[in-house]
């Protein structure tokens, strides 16, 4: 099979097209044979040397990816629903960036209808990472408030979509007007631009003085900090990457007068049954909401799968709304 490797830790240009033995699936798992994979920031960490995959993953970068089933364990496909020759989308511990992909068979979820395998590409790591954080961890519930940091990130638009289409009003931080105009058209109701507004001051004006309930934090750094004073009592704050920095500092005095929960998780390392219970949430939860187009794909950019080093250097240009998928 032909896979992208990283040749070595550095930028874009150490992604290259290579060719690899084709994987084999073993108990409890599928082949994929892929059609189109996305592009998140923990790839760009791998890249960097800074993220290294799991122990017993494969070591080419990609946690997501779409395309048929191939082979793989009857007893686990049947069990799940799937026969061979099924259009799914799995989430992966790595792997993706190559034609062929091995996933856990509790780990994959059928491509929705009406989606091209491009757009269900999209949909693994934001929707296990959404799901899991905003409605697991922080408990977000109808009627409540949630502050999305990252607002037009992949994560970001999965957020504002499945925050609203469950009841929730969604409040977001962008780094320009042009991406606080497509949140807005998303669905959020408040969009700050950081760069020219206090986002504190701006999201206690939103809600009234209160604050929001839930926090969705990517940058942390100085962010933790000023999430609390954004957090109304009895808020609850998940902190899902460090972008801007691990060091924070921060008011305990606050978070013990006002009853508030700070905590944080990642995805990858997590376990195989903690990934599969994610799965099967989304498939009752989400992706009846996908299939109505209550929830819509957002892809920035489609490229061809060789281009990886392009959607690299795009997704740390910043300057994409959703996500970035390639295609074989």
């Amino acid at each position: 099979m032909q896979a992208i490797a990283i040749s070595r830790p550095g930028g874009p240009e150490v992604l290259q097209l290579i060719e690899r033995p084709d994987p084999r699936p073993g108990a409890g798992e599928c082949l994929i044979a892929v059609e189109a994979y996305g592009i998140n920031r923990p790839d760009v960490l791998q890249r960097k040397g800074v993220y290294p995959p799991p122990p017993g993953a494969s070591d080419l970068p990609g946690l997501e990816v779409a395309g048929r089933i191939l082979a793989g364990d009857a007893e686990a496909l049947a069990a799940a629903g799937f026969k061979l020759g099924d259009a799914v989308c799995a989430l992966v511990p790595g792997g993706g960036y190559a034609q062929l992909c091995v996933a856990p068979v509790g780990h994959c979820l059928p491509v929705p209808a009406g989606w091209s395998m491009a757009e269900a590409a999209s949909l693994p790591e934001t929707c296990f990472t959404v799901w899991s954080n905003v409605f697991e961890r922080a408990g977000l519930q109808p009627g409540e408030t949630l502050l999305v940091h990252g607002g037009s990130s992949g994560i970001g638009v999965t957020a504002i979509q499945l925050a609203k289409a469950l009841g929730s009003r969604v409040i977001v931080t962008v780094g320009s007007e042009a991406k606080a105009q497509a949140c807005l058209a998303l669905g959020a109701d408040v969009a700050i631009n950081y760069k020219q507004q206090d986002f504190v001051a701006e999201v206690k004006a939103a809600t009234g003085q209160r604050g929001v309930d839930v926090v969705l934090d990517m940058v942390a750094g100085s962010y933790v900090e000023r999430g609390v004073q954004c957090l109304a009592d009895d808020g609850r704050m998940v902190i899902i990457a460090v972008q801007g920095g691990v060091e924070a500092k921060l008011d305990a005095g606050a978070v013990l007068r006002r009853r508030l929960t700070i905590s944080g998780s990642t995805l990858r390392p997590r376990s195989l049954a903690f990934k599969a219970s994610i799965a099967r949430a989304l498939r009752e939860r989400v992706w009846p909401l996908l299939e109505a187009r209550q929830v819509v794909p957002v892809v920035y950019r489609q490229l061809p799968a060789e281009e990886a080093a392009a959607a690299h250097a795009l997704m740390e240009s910043g300057e994409h709304v959703g996500k970035i998928v390639l295609s074989w």
